[in-house]
């Protein structure tokens, strides 16, 4: 797979999955529209380490404005796009039996926002600019979309849509020539679930897995980019399980 004089846009671009993704297109020869809202220093640095030239976008997806900014800010500096993929996203535990209704109300709105409502968005933007008609769009979903998430329910039912997005997508862009897919993982070794993994529960976590291990960022990174590349375009409309047979769907 490589990605030479070609565009990606990669939200959430920071940390765990989305660093992963953005050195992996970097490293195959991508130019990296590295997106972050909260953590532009840290996006700094990264494409500062990353091989050849890379944007930094400083955008917040989830107001109104937000996703029109972004798509606009990338056509004004590139010109277009070969790839997008929507990776930003949050989790938020908000028990159902435990949170108020107001609190209920705040996530699942903003889980929403963010991680279907956004991606939803910028891909309607980006069909214009996606090579012509010939460019991929890669959604990040979840096993929580089908196992479903009991102590976060937004991010199942988000994660959720977002796989039937990813269908409906690849129905309609296909004929445009536009590629959508998207990869569901399970439990990833990320900064963020470092301490849960050295904790009380890590052994029952690594445990889900007949590998007895949770993922590498690296893995679903390689998967993001097998789906991006023009090897196997029939792959479209594709949701590709990335979580060591922790979770298996008929």
């Amino acid at each position: 797979m490589r990605f030479e004089e070609q565009r990606a846009l990669v939200t959430g671009a920071t940390g765990g999955i989305g660093e992963a993704i953005a050195r992996r297109l970097a490293e195959e020869g991508a130019r990296v529209g590295l997106h972050t809202y909260s953590r532009a220093e840290e996006a700094d640095e990264l494409a500062d380490e990353l091989p050849g030239e890379h944007e930094v976008l400083h955008v917040d997806v989830m107001q109104e404005t937000g996703p029109e900014e972004l798509i606009d800010r990338v056509q004004t500096r590139w010109g277009g796009l070969e790839v997008l993929v929507n990776n930003a996203g949050r989790f938020v535990e908000h028990p159902p039996d435990e949170v108020s209704y107001a609190r209920w109300r705040e996530d699942f709105e903003r889980t929403l926002a963010l991680n279907l409502a956004a991606p939803a968005h910028l891909s309607f933007l980006a069909q214009d600019e996606l090579a012509d008609g010939q460019g991929a769009i890669v959604n990040v979903s979840s096993r929580g979309a089908y196992r479903g998430e009991p102590d976060a329910p937004a991010y199942g039912a988000s994660k959720a849509g977002l796989s039937s997005l990813t269908g409906s997508l690849a129905r309609k862009l296909g004929e445009q020539g536009i590629r959508v897919a998207a990869v569901a993982p399970g439990f990833v070794r990320t900064p963020m679930v470092e301490q849960v993994l050295e904790g009380e529960q890590g052994d029952a976590i690594r445990a889900q897995s007949p590998m007895d291990r949770v993922a590498r960022p690296e893995e679903i990174a390689a998967a993001v980019a097998f789906l991006a590349s023009e090897e196997c375009p029939f792959t479209t409309g594709a949701v590709l399980d990335v979580n060591g047979a922790s979770y298996l769907r008929g």
